[in-house]
């Protein structure tokens, strides 16, 4: 037994994780039996919308009603709620609380390098490890099969992505501690992993259009000279002027998310000056919450930046699982995004908001990408789970004790084939889940605007 205060070794944890398949066996994770009281998947929906802008949850409604993974997407918190009814293995770990497929995707790293990782965060929240897994493993089976793939393929895929989950975190329980958090995917070992000189064209092609999504590339496409003056293009509802009550707000809340940052990074963001703002719709599930773009200018007019600022809320993981240490839900997002990313957003901070709103702050574009999921073939998304699988891995290592997950996890292919299995039956859920909506939608309980 080792002395009160000493850090436990690597043997004592990965028997901690061992010790944690008495709890719950790993063969156990396929089991999914609906509860009897489940709420109504709508229901849960409509209790999320209650307090964000009510012109803009038919555009949410319509966005998630498109098919079962956009359905997929925006129901985390229908998710959130059916893994909370079953049992868990108490190994937490800094959750993404979101870790669907196309939440992954090219973004760059303060030094420029194009990386591969997590890139969003609004539900992050400590919690068990494999409910990342889970959802990860049912947004593979949901899109193979909205892709048309043949079952089996669906089940490949699916299972590949856990394999690869398992795989790398026991890789790095073997490593060193600063080995851990200096572990990174960059975007030029993805090549080697494609098989066909057509796929490698199509990274490449993928590749090059992240490098190429800067401010100066939004700057082009979002603004526009008005009266002599750059201004944010109108293209309502999705991207609406900020009157003057809100461009006073953002003036003044600017000080206060400045302050998050840095010192070197504060000097930096003081060298912009504020042109202009708007409102902006964004993603499936965040559409709803205050959400706007800044337009700043630095050296010149052509040297532009572009900010996004938008609403931190609960996190869907928050009501099934015990308090966190942060009261700001914004301080949340940005604190899980900086540890879960192997490298993060310079300009990534957070402040409160009129009427104690939480928000946080981000670049809009800074050599972001996300992967065609809908076009990808077999091969392709089977390569493309084992790689989310193990960006994930990486993330979880980083704030979990990924000696024990590894020690829980083992050898063997049990908790593989037993996520797939949950993964598959969580699919005909989701099936499920987006018929119901549909019909809401269909009988004008709900109201949803499609195509937007």
């Amino acid at each position: 037994m080792t002395a009160p205060g000493t850090p436990a070794t690597p043997a004592d944890r990965a028997l901690r994780g061992k010790a944690a398949r008495k709890r719950l066996p790993r063969s156990a994770h396929g089991a999914r039996l609906p509860s009897v009281d489940r709420p109504d998947p709508v229901a849960v929906l409509e209790r999320q919308g209650r307090d964000r802008l009510p012109e803009l949850l038919p555009i949410r409604y319509g966005r998630m009603a498109a098919s079962p993974f956009s359905f997929l997407r925006g129901a985390a918190a229908v998710m959130a709620a059916d893994l909370a009814a079953a049992p868990h293995t108490g190994l937490t770990v800094q959750l993404c609380g979101d870790a669907h497929l196309l939440n992954f995707g090219l973004y760059a790293s303060p030094e420029r390098a194009l990386l591969f990782d997590l890139n969003d965060f609004d539900e992050t929240y400590c919690g068990p490890f494999e409910w990342d897994v889970k959802r990860l493993a049912a947004s593979v089976a949901v899109a193979a099969r909205e892709n048309g793939h043949p079952e089996v393929r669906v089940r490949r895929a699916t299972r590949e992505a856990v394999a690869a989950y398992r795989v790398a975190i026991r890789q790095l329980a073997r490593l060193g501690e600063l080995d851990v958090w200096y572990t990174r995917i960059d975007a030029d070992e993805l090549l080697p992993l494609v098989r066909t000189a057509r796929d490698r064209r199509r990274v490449e092609a993928t590749l090059g259009r992240a490098r190429r999504r800067t401010s100066l590339q939004a700057y082009g496409k979002l603004t526009d000279v008005v009266d002599g003056r750059r201004r944010i293009i109108h293209d309502p509802p999705l991207i609406e002027p900020a009157g003057n009550s809100d461009m006073a707000f953002l003036r003044k809340i600017f000080s206060d998310y400045r302050s998050t940052l840095s010192e070197e990074r504060r000097r930096l963001l003081d060298r912009y000056r504020f042109v202009d703002a708007a409102h902006k719709v964004v993603g499936v599930g965040s559409v709803g919450l205050r959400c706007f773009i800044v337009l700043l200018a630095g050296r010149d007019a052509d040297d532009p930046l572009f900010l996004q600022i938008k609403e931190a809320r609960q996190s869907v993981l928050e009501e099934h699982l015990p308090s966190g240490p942060y009261v700001h839900h914004g301080h949340r997002v940005v604190a899980g995004q900086r540890v879960l990313q192997a490298a993060g957003d310079i300009f990534l901070g957070w402040m409160s908001g009129p009427q104690g709103r939480a928000f946080y702050w981000r670049q809009l574009r800074d050599m972001k990408a996300s992967a065609d999921v809908a076009g990808m073939s077999p091969d392709d998304l089977r390569s493309y789970a084992r790689l989310c699988g193990t960006a994930l891995a990486r993330a979880h290592a980083r704030s979990g004790d990924r000696i024990a997950i590894a020690g829980y996890l083992g050898n063997a292919d049990t908790f593989d084939h037993a996520v797939t299995d949950f993964a598959l039956s969580y699919a005909d859920q989701t099936a499920a889940d987006h018929a119901t909506l549909g019909a809401a939608v269909e009988a004008g309980l709900i109201r949803a605007t499609p195509g937007i």
